[in-house]
């Protein structure tokens, strides 16, 4: 009697170890339900989420950092047509993106639309140097004519740069050279990024994933503008949007940028550790700046075949259509992947992929973007002149660099711990009870399990005997 029970229990014993062996293998597809379900339903952008309780607000600090490029030998190149040779200075840093999103409005279609408020403010703490300090770049006006103006005028022009006594070249501070200084030649207000501070960048209409969350945050239209259709806008999540939940790093990524007008691809480099946090790095294909000729996506920058070397060249394009007309071109720092040619006639760069590339981290369950760096640099070109006294030594077309930014952002500590409390905890607590269930029940089944063939074989030889 003693003997069947034993047997007994151990038959009960192993039945309870299968189920909750079962309990802990049923676990593992209904957690993860339930946590794709929970991540789908914060993502959405709507009042009382969290996704837009981030989105909404400031968020964030972003902080864009800028290094200028000070030429060395000007007079050289004016008189000798000696290749420029510059020396960056900097970063002179600013605050930027902390004014939260303006004329939030809910569409029916499910998409919101808003407008993001544009300012700078001087961080003397972060930056190697004062907004004060001089440079010697190009005169923007200058280039920025010969570029526009059609060769038969260029006559005129040579008048208006005389008659103002202008050159090639300027000296300015790093404050005129970025917000602007009146200019004398076209008689208004000139800057790289002027004007800038109580400007807006937008509308944005932006899918808030109500409907369908793999939308969220994809731009449905930008001005107006509709074929930005399928691109992700590219900030901070804290600041603005994110990407879709469950990112897949087999996948690039797309996102559109305002500065450039223009959508790119980003691929996955590899998986860091933020705070605790693994998040996805994504970082920008070296394609993304080549030429036509090896990336056709591109064909719509080269709009000059003369300047651009018949459109092979590499690493930088025209956005001029993007910047109201004015004959800006784009690049990554240093000209990082660009064309030789651009580094030698511009002597004194020295590119380096890590410290000049874009990229940006994002936690892959959540689409949130945690930590980003976008580097760009900006550049005019000027070329020879057999009319304006200032060209008439320039040898061939060269792409000056003007200046270089990172823009940046990280989720600081408090960010960090409450997204660890709030969501990382929570799933590594469910992991943990389906590992400990899965475990525990299988021990406890393959012990009864073995221990009732144990015993009912003793027990086929006792009656043997």
């Amino acid at each position: 009697m003693g003997c069947c029970n034993r047997r007994c229990g151990l038959i009960a014993g192993a039945v309870v170890g299968a189920v909750v062996a079962i309990l802990g293998g049923i676990l593992i597809p209904v957690g993860k339900i339930i946590i794709e379900g929970t991540v789908e339903k914060e993502a959405v952008i709507e009042p009382g989420t969290t996704a837009y309780d981030n989105w909404v607000s400031a968020g964030a600090t972003v902080y864009r950092q800028f290094w200028l490029f000070d030429l060395k030998n000007p007079l050289e190149v004016l008189h000798y047509g000696a290749a420029p040779v510059v020396v960056e200075k900097g970063p002179y840093t600013y605050r930027t993106r902390y004014l939260p999103k303006e004329n939030i409005t809910f569409h029916s279609n499910n998409t919101v639309a808003f407008l993001l408020p544009i300012g700078a403010i001087f961080d003397p703490t972060m930056s190697e140097g004062s907004e004060e300090d001089n440079i010697t770049s190009l005169n923007l006006a200058v280039a920025g004519a010969y570029a526009l103006v059609p060769k038969p005028l260029h006559s005129v022009l040579e008048i208006l740069i005389k008659s103002t006594n202008s050159s090639l070249f300027q000296r300015r501070t790093v404050k005129e050279m970025l917000w602007g200084y009146p200019d004398p030649i076209l008689k208004e207000t000139v800057g790289l990024f002027s004007p800038y501070n109580g400007t807006y960048d937008g509308y944005y209409n932006v899918f808030n994933g109500k409907d369908d969350i793999s939308k969220v945050s994809i731009i449905d239209r930008w001005r107006g503008e509709t074929q930005f259709y399928n691109l992700i806008s590219f900030f901070f999540f804290s600041d603005a949007s994110s990407f879709p939940p469950f990112v897949d790093n087999k996948k690039p990524l797309y996102l559109f940028s305002s500065d450039i007008c223009r959508s790119v691809s980003a691929s996955y480099e590899k998986t860091v550790n933020l705070k605790g946090i693994d998040v996805y790095r994504f970082s920008l294909l070296p394609s993304t700046l080549a030429s036509p000729v090896d990336n056709p996506d591109n064909k719509c920058f080269c709009k000059n075949p003369e300047t651009s070397k018949n459109c092979t060249l590499a690493g930088v394009l025209d956005i001029g259509s993007c910047q109201e007309g004015r004959p800006i071109f784009i690049s990554l720092p240093h000209f990082l992947h660009g064309s030789p040619s651009l580094r030698e006639d511009v002597l004194g760069l020295d590119p380096d992929e890590e410290h000049h590339k874009t990229f940006f981290d994002v936690e892959p369950l959540t689409g949130f973007t945690l930590n980003f760096a976008k580097r760009i640099q900006v550049n005019m070109m000027y070329g020879p002149s057999k009319v304006i006294t200032v060209l008439k030594k320039v040898k061939d077309y060269t792409v000056f660099p003007l200046v270089w930014l990172n823009e940046t952002a990280m989720l600081d500590d408090e960010t960090a711990q409450m997204f660890q409390d709030e969501i990382i905890s929570n799933i590594n607590m469910l992991e943990i009870l389906q590992e400990v269930l899965l475990g525990v029940g299988v021990v406890v089944f393959v012990v009864c399990l073995v221990s009732y063939c144990v015993v009912r074989k003793r027990h086929n030889q006792s009656k043997l005997a």
